[in-house]
């Protein structure tokens, strides 16, 4: 967890995780975001966002917009995948 930007954007964190491929689907990465949305309250953050959300990754877009975040933008092409070539990736935002 650390600042998205410095200055007037502060107050927005930003967050990323990785799960292995054997841990996958056992809620890891439900309980790491819950997580850091608790220690970004308790350090006086007011938003949290993920900067890059690839959209082949549909478990990840679906799992955040379950916690409550939202496309606040897309990137058109802004993930080389390494089977797929260049993909778009999405800009995911909380207010918490």
């Amino acid at each position: 967890m650390k600042q998205n930007q410095a200055g007037q954007g502060s107050h927005v964190c930003n967050c990323g995780y990785m799960v292995s491929a054997e841990a996958r689907g056992k809620g890891l990465a439900t309980l790491m975001c819950e997580h850091s949305q608790k220690v970004a309250r308790e350090l006086n953050y007011k938003a949290m966002q993920f900067n890059l959300v690839v959209v082949t990754n549909e478990k990840a877009v679906s799992l955040w917009s379950k916690l409550g975040f939202e496309t606040a933008g897309k990137i058109t092409k802004g993930f080389q995948h390494p089977t797929l070539g260049y993909v778009d990736a999405l800009i995911m935002y909380k207010w918490l």
